[in-house]
């Protein structure tokens, strides 16, 4: 079957089959790295020695097999866990379902190249083909990565519009508005970008005014080169870089820096244009298996405010800033170009009260973190002005879920999750520590970009070393990242202690060091554990992605809706987006 031609019943029938086999593997997902040690995580979970189950995750096995979906073992195993004890048994028969409970193995999931050819063949004879106002070159200004993301995303959005018939689209959670001016000075859109931080929308709209110099720049010396080419082409003709004057210097290099910084944070858990602000994830409890990875493991999140809690005085201060932006933008004579604005958006946002310009739109998200993604779906679907939607999330730890009975209770469907009519009869709920667990990247972890074991280690000991000697598990304060300052075991647990306010005099140096002595033998359990946890990364990010499918194939208004893989997850983790399309008079419905 088509993976884009999937019907309501076959994603329902997909998602049956991930919660099928996470039923059995999700408490691996949900247990506490902190406490891997104290709770004897181990042995209540495994029935295999740590040395077989590295051996089986190590890509290009000979040991490893095809995958089986669905599969139950008759001597009382499913998907390798023993039905009696819950323990795993059979290391492959669980990379097996693994594989087979991913995206991938699934089969609902297009390719980016299918999609725009299968989107192109439903245009009329009268659509506007895609036009390239001005040829740049994303690289030029971006680092490889978000290059990668944003040339990708922006010809399927340049797509969705001439389908659609529309020339606006809007960025939700726009941050540094690399999308939004890629867009709009490539194909000549007019976007809005919205964010609710204030510093990055200053930032965006700085940023866009320079990438308009840079791209006036390229164009004439992209044209002297094109015209010396011609007159010297018999003895050939070296290519011509733009001179970039100064401000478009400092944009390359203030490109790269804050490129790095958004690739650098939380999880692949990717930086979040989406919401601005870039935060640290505390290494303590269960935020510590995040905190520990390498960052090229994880991607970063960032807090947003809502409306709601803001006061009076900062949401007058954004509006007068929102009106002098567009202002400013008329009398530069761009405002058929990029208009970035301040503002936390809900489904419930008025965009026309946001946007007085507004006409039908695409709305897209790049990135966007926790439920702003959920939002921009809800968005979609209740404001008939716009036409398409383009949403790759991430940071699906900030999710909220309606039905998790260890989170704050929800009294209403505003939550992240479930979206879905579907999953929401059913009560569904993936844990938050499952959730942190969603944003690991399997495929870099996989070519050895993997874990940094020992900061995980250093901290379970140390929950040992506080159950035993200071009969705490919890405290107020958090170890934070101690463990990039400190010299050894000895240090970190010394430094740990002090931050934690507790009376390190308890503790001799050689009390400390047998401590780290007792568990180093050990060390190889939390490995193998933490690779299973990777290896089931995929199913679970996986039905948060059916659920969003799910969740436009239920509205009437939305006549096609498909998954696509827009990027390369080596580069871009968080490679997915949701796509969707309502029927509209001045385009094919077919689709």
């Amino acid at each position: 079957m088509k993976p884009s031609s999937c019907s309501l019943v076959d994603i329902q029938q997909r998602i049956n089959e991930v919660m099928q086999f996470l039923s059995v593997t999700l408490p691996i997902a949900n247990a506490h790295t902190v406490e891997f040690y104290t709770q004897d995580v181990w042995k209540r979970f495994m029935a295999v020695s740590p040395e077989e189950v590295l051996l089986a995750v190590t890509p290009n096995s000979d040991r490893q097999r095809e995958p089986e979906r669905r599969r139950t073992e008759p001597s009382g195993t499913m998907f390798g866990f023993c039905s009696h004890s819950n323990r795993l048994l059979d290391t492959h028969e669980f990379l097996q379902g693994a594989k087979a409970h991913s995206l991938p193995g699934l089969e609902v999931c297009t390719s980016r190249s299918d999609f725009l050819l299968e989107l192109k063949g439903n245009w009329s004879e009268s659509t506007v083909l895609p036009e390239i106002v001005t040829e740049l070159e994303a690289d030029e200004f971006m680092n490889s990565k978000k290059s990668h993301e944003v040339q990708s995303m922006s010809e399927v959005v340049a797509g969705l519009a001439r389908h659609s018939g529309v020339k606006q689209v809007i960025d939700v959670g726009s941050g540094k508005g690399y999308l939004s001016s890629f867009l709009s000075l490539q194909y000549g859109l007019q976007v809005y970008g919205i964010d609710s931080s204030s510093t990055n929308t200053h930032g965006a709209q700085e940023r866009n005014r320079k990438l308009k110099k840079f791209s006036r720049v390229y164009q004439k010396q992209a044209k002297a080169g094109r015209t010396r080419g011609e007159a010297t082409a018999q003895r050939g003709s070296a290519k011509v870089e733009p001179e970039l004057k100064e401000d478009e210097d400092a944009l390359c290099v203030d490109a790269s820096r804050n490129e790095s910084q958004e690739e650098e944070g939380v999880p692949i858990i990717s930086s979040s244009p989406a919401a601005g602000r870039q935060t640290e994830l505390s290494p303590d409890s269960e935020e510590l298996f995040l905190s520990a990875l390498s960052a090229d493991v994880l991607e970063p999140a960032s807090p947003r405010v809502p409306s709601s809690q803001l006061s009076d005085e900062e949401k007058e201060r954004r509006k007068r800033e929102n009106v002098e932006r567009k202002a400013q933008s008329r009398r530069d004579g761009a405002s058929d170009v990029f208009s970035p604005l301040t503002s936390y958006v809900t489904a419930e946002t008025e965009l026309r009260e946001l946007i007085t310009e507004l006409e039908d739109a695409v709305v897209v998200g790049l990135h966007t973190c926790g439920n702003l993604a959920p939002s921009t779906l809800r968005m979609f679907v209740a404001k008939p002005e716009l036409a398409a939607v383009c949403s790759v999330g991430c940071c699906y730890h900030l999710l909220s879920e309606e039905f998790d009975p260890a989170g704050p209770e929800s009294l209403d469907r505003s939550c992240g999750f479930p979206l879905s009519q579907y999953l929401h009869d059913r009560s569904c709920f993936c844990g938050r520590n499952a959730r942190m667990s969603a944003c690991l990247a399997l495929e870099r972890v996989s070519l050895g970009q993997g874990i940094q074991m020992e900061s995980l280690f250093y901290r379970a000991v140390l929950h040992v070393i506080l159950r035993d000697h200071y009969g705490s598990y919890k405290s107020d304060r958090r170890v934070g990242n101690v463990y990039s300052k400190a010299k050894s075991f000895l240090d970190y647990v010394r430094q740990a202690l002090r931050k934690l306010e507790l009376d390190e005099s308890k503790l001799s140096d050689s009390d400390i060091q047998d401590y780290h002595d007792k568990y180093r033998p050990r060390m190889a359990e939390m490995h193998a554990f933490n690779m299973l946890k990777v290896t089931i990364a995929p199913c679970i990010e996986g039905l948060i992605l059916l659920d969003r499918l799910c969740y436009l194939k239920e509205q009437e208004p939305v006549t096609f809706s498909a998954l696509v893989q827009l990027f390369d997850p080596l580069l871009s983790p968080r490679c997915y987006a949701v796509i969707g399309l309502k029927a509209s008079t001045k385009r094919k419905t077919s689709c």
